[in-house]
């Protein structure tokens, strides 16, 4: 009990999204962004797998889940260490927990696997999700911006962005990284984002039988869900963008204060 009042404060923000979707270079330029602008910040690791990190972690998995040690004691491949570790880190949950106490952030910065399946869909990344002490959480789930430069696979990656949301039962902010790859795309994606009249007129232009019967049925079903909330672009080379994903992230954990206050 002592230890969760401890941590009432701290803001988490998880970062998710398929492979390769930017998700440790997102993490950490809002670490660099939120210590610039005076706030205290701390970065986990949730990737037992990852072999280097653009960031320092203050708390990594690594440090107490090995996938060579466990490949080698329970004769498996990658892919089945990669799922008993996954597992394995929910049982490392106090230990976790009495680390982050120890550095008490104002922010939590939380890197997910890079297998998103991994972590959302076992139940093991739910029960961390859950049971991470903090004040308030957030989810910021990235659109590749490499993967949605036609309609279908962005309705594909939106879908995806949906199922995440529901298995994590967290506020959600959607953006879209690499928009320095995809400058001619990008107006086309942002309006896809906000209108789906304009998505469902670009599939029809797209695709054709049984792709389009599927993906405007997809498409119908993600507006009831109200997912038409528009995305927010952001380069992890330039760092633009970053101010206004803040903006939703104050919004969402600071009840709209500035990082600064």
């Amino acid at each position: 009990m002592r230890d969760k009042e401890k941590q009432k404060r701290m803001k988490s923000i998880f970062v998710s999204g398929t492979a390769g979707s930017g998700k440790s270079l997102l993490t950490s330029k809002l670490y660099e962004h939120y210590t610039k602008n005076g706030a205290f910040t701390a970065v986990l690791n949730l990737d037992p797998g990852v072999e280097s990190l653009p960031y320092t972690c203050d708390m990594d998995v690594r440090d107490h889940v090995d996938i060579v040690s466990i490949m080698r004691q329970y004769d498996l491949g990658p892919n089945g260490a990669l799922i008993m570790a996954n597992d394995l880190i929910a049982s490392k949950i106090d230990e976790l927990q009495n680390e982050i106490n120890g550095v008490n952030p104002d922010y939590l910065i939380v890197d997910t696997p890079g297998q998103i399946e991994l972590f959302a869909y076992r139940s093991s990344g739910q029960f961390l999700v859950e049971n991470l002490a903090s004040e308030e959480k957030t989810n910021i789930f990235l659109f590749d911006g490499a993967l949605i430069t036609t309609p279908v696979n962005f309705v594909s990656i939106a879908l995806l962005a949906t199922s995440i949301r529901l298995r994590l039962n967290l506020p959600t902010i959607n953006a879209v990284t690499k928009t320095d790859l995809i400058v001619n795309k990008l107006r086309d994606i942002l309006q896809w984002s906000t209108s789906l009249s304009s998505l469902e007129n670009a599939i029809a232009k797209d695709a054709d039988g049984d792709t389009y019967a599927l993906t405007t049925s997809i498409l119908r079903g993600l507006n009831l869900g109200g997912f038409a909330q528009g995305l927010i672009p952001v380069s992890n080379v330039t760092g633009e963008g970053l101010v206004n994903l803040e903006g939703l992230l104050s919004r969402i954990l600071n009840l709209g204060e500035e990082v600064e206050d």
